[in-house]
């Protein structure tokens, strides 16, 4: 790949044009630059700039002619080969920065794909030739066995790669490159392989159910209408949504259009991707952060020339620039790891359904458990709604039980009660699969010295270190800090006095081991080394039958197919509803239901216990219940007298800074010049649950408004008029928060 495109020759007659560059800083503004002579540019050309002693890449925006400043203008320096941003892409990011109040360079950012280090030196990133070798001249004036066997592969009109040709003839290449010289063979120069094989929408049709067969139906037309449209697919666990929208993928392909499929850890699914395979005939192009270098650059490529027809990946696929977007599919579209935190904040699920109006793209939100946003929109008619309401199959939706731990509490000492000890010696007994859930990583949440009581804390934040045994370490999930687990107690001095407090996934797996000793257990959890190609083979290792005892966080619970896992025990329920998160009894009951929706997806039955202490909160009532739709009548009905989303708007401000008491000053500066209409609460400024992270201490306000009020109207009035910050200090625009903390 060339950086900079062919420039044609100068045309003294062209008008001479200015270029306003969007640049990838915290900057609103485009810049103007100069077109030179005879550079042939269009608006969403991505272009190299100087910017003060320096080059940056940046995309053209918008063009004029010159004005009577023009000739002060410095020029644009080259167009580089890159995808351009069409129309499309760059209204969906003008309407992100207005969304998010973020500046329209980091905006522009989240799609700005350029070789790093831009310049015109860009051989690193050329593909690497593919060079056939065939026959082309005469037999050679030495024959030899090796030579004999080279040109036996070659026979009929063969081409090979040279290392295929030499190893298919079990030769090296120096005998090869000797039939080359002498002329016997020829080189050819093969086009290069496509970054994914094209997918074939009627290589292998599934078989439907009459749900399904209906909602995919429902699904195709919408893509055949080529119109904007939203709909939600709300199924059971083992429905067979994946397999509905597969459909509507299926359609987009035959009509010659791509589609995105956006899901929350793609890097870990190899199940979907191996059920793509077998439906298509071939994979989707993988788009996340494992995904590196020249296959990155290829794929993003061809998403714009089109060769690319379908992308499975996390939220930054969303800013990818495709031809001819069809579909945008966002699978278990509840999980809170679409919302990006950092920089720019915003939410891939609604972005999905902002860039499909942007595109005239059909889009398809997929959930067993769906947000009580989407939920809403479903049922006010704002999106279509489809329901499976059945197992795929005829198989039965696992029945679920409560355990009262203060009628059958564990063992002192250990987390597992006995009932749930007794159903694991059954289940195992059975030859069958159990998964013991934690949604809590390490060994133990707190560590602290029995004799002093001091706690072990992160020195640049107010959380505990947690206790990660099997790195002998202490670890603060939230800036990631870490530092060696000591035997004597840092304060006091003593020995033999640390305790350990709570349980993790490593405590419990300590515990499985003794009470289950001849059992193969396994430990899933996001931060064990090895990443995401360790996790993608010990899912496959439970999906083959290969582990006994599953133990896991939440990482288990998102959408994985273990055939003969028949038991799943909750180990704490009780975790998620103690704190005072207003989504906190949503995101609950959707943990527990797709979690304990790992039971019985084989051919046998299964069933789920859940340990708690608060066996009568609403919550788990309709968890144990089923009485799924009883939960979101009310959940629905206290957001909407609460004016909470999606009846109301919310929005956080954070300030943050080193130093504690600038960080207050001006949170409180900022409150008094709030000046909020009667149909505006501003609430705050308070410390933040988690005061201080990464060495910035934090202070929240929160803008809680009326569904019709504008919302980033009246945020950027109060910030027009709020005093100049410290240098250090920082403000950052949360519209719609997930997190409160």
């Amino acid at each position: 790949m060339n950086l900079f495109a062919d420039i044609p020759s100068p045309d003294d007659d062209a008008p001479a044009l200015v270029a306003e560059v969007l640049l990838p800083v915290a900057l609103d503004k485009a810049y103007s630059y100069l077109v030179p002579a005879g550079m042939a540019l269009g608006e969403g050309d991505v272009v190299l700039v100087p910017l003060a002693k320096r080059q940056t890449a940046g995309v053209v925006w918008a063009l004029r002619g010159v004005d009577g400043a023009g000739s002060n203008l410095r020029s644009v320096i080259g167009r580089i080969d890159v995808p351009p941003f069409g129309k499309s892409l760059r209204d969906f990011l003008d309407w992100i920065a207005w969304y998010t109040l973020a500046p329209r360079g980091l905006a522009m950012k989240l799609a700005l794909r350029v070789p790093e280090g831009a310049g015109p030196d860009e051989s690193r990133m050329l593909e690497p030739p593919r060079i056939g070798v065939r026959i082309a001249g005469e037999a050679p004036r030495r024959m030899t066995p090796a030579r004999g066997r080279v040109l036996a592969a070659l026979a009929d009109g063969h081409m090979l790669l040279k290392r295929d040709l030499a190893h298919e003839a079990g030769v090296s290449a120096s005998v090869v490159d000797g039939l080359l010289d002498e002329g016997t063979l020829e080189a050819v120069a093969l086009p290069p392989m496509p970054v994914v094989l094209p997918p074939d929408p009627d290589f292998s049709r599934a078989g439907l159910s009459e749900a399904q067969h209906e909602a995919a139906a429902a699904l195709a037309a919408q893509v055949r209408d080529a119109r904007f449209s939203v709909t939600l697919v709300e199924g059971v666990t083992g429905s067979g949504k994946t397999e509905v929208y597969f459909e509507a993928v299926a359609e987009a392909l035959r009509a010659g259009k791509q589609a995105l499929i956006l899901m929350p850890e793609i890097a870990l699914t190899s199940q979907f991707l191996a059920r793509f395979e077998a439906r298509f005939g071939a994979r989707p192009a993988e788009w996340h952060s494992g995904i590196t270098g020249r296959k990155r650059a290829r794929i993003h490529a061809g998403t714009a020339d089109g060769s690319v027809r379908v992308v499975a990946g996390a939220r930054s696929a969303l800013f990818m620039p495709f031809r001819d977007l069809a579909l945008i599919v966002v699978d278990e579209e509840h999980e809170t790891a679409y919302k990006q935190d950092d920089g720019v904040t915003y939410h891939a699920r609604d972005m999905a359904v902002v860039r499909g109006r942007f595109d005239d793209a059909a889009v398809v939100l997929a959930s067993a458990t769906p947000s009580i946003e989407s939920k809403v929109n479903a049922i006010k008619g704002r999106y279509r709604h489809l329901v499976l309401p059945e197992r795929f199959g005829g198989r039965q939706l696992p029945s679920i039980k409560a355990i009262d731990l203060r009628r059958h509490p564990a063992e002192r000492g250990r987390w597992i009660s006995p009932p749930l000890v007794a159903a694991v010696n059954d289940t195992m007994a059975a030859g069958e699969q159990a998964l013991l859930f934690l949604n809590r990583r390490g060994y133990a949440p707190l560590t602290l010295c029995r004799h002093c009581g001091h706690r072990f804390q992160c020195p640049n934040c107010s959380a505990w270190l947690v206790d990660h045994r099997f790195r002998r370490a202490l670890v603060c999930h939230h800036c990631g800090h870490v530092e060696r687990r000591p035997d004597i107690c840092p304060s006091c001095h003593a020995t033999d006095t640390l305790a350990a407090c709570g349980p993790g996934v490593e405590r419990l797996a300590e515990e499985v081991a003794e009470v289950f000793p001849d059992k193969r257990a396994i430990v899933l959890s996001s931060d064990f080394p090895g990443g995401a190609e360790r996790i993608r083979a010990e899912l496959q290792s439970i999906a083959d039958g290969e582990v006994d005892i599953v133990i896991g966080t939440q990482l288990v619970a998102k959408g994985h197919n273990f055939p003969g896992l028949t038991l799943v025990g909750v180990v704490d329920a009780d975790i998620g509803l103690s704190n005072g998160d207003p989504r906190a009894a949503e995101r609950t009951f959707q943990l527990m239901q797709q979690v304990t929706g790992r039971a019985g997806r084989g051919e046998k039955p299964g069933r789920a216990l859940i340990q708690t202490m608060q066996p009568d909160h609403p919550v788990l009532r309709a968890i144990v219940s089923g009485d799924a739709q009883r939960f979101y009548a009310e959940e629905i009905a206290m957001r909407e007298e609460a004016g909470l989303p999606p009846f109301g708007k919310l929005a956080a401000l954070i300030v943050s800074s080193p130093d504690r008491a600038e960080a207050e000053n001006h949170a409180r500066a900022l409150a008094r010049v709030a000046q909020a209409p009667s149909n505006v609460a501003v609430l705050g400024p308070a410390e933040a649950p988690l005061a201080l992270v990464r060495g910035r201490y934090r202070f929240r306000l929160l803008v809680r408004a009326e569904r019709g009020v504008d919302m980033q109207g009246y945020l950027r009035d109060w910030l027009s008029r709020a005093p100049k910050h410290p240098a250090k200090v920082r403000v950052a625009v949360d519209v719609d928060p997930q997190s409160f903390m």
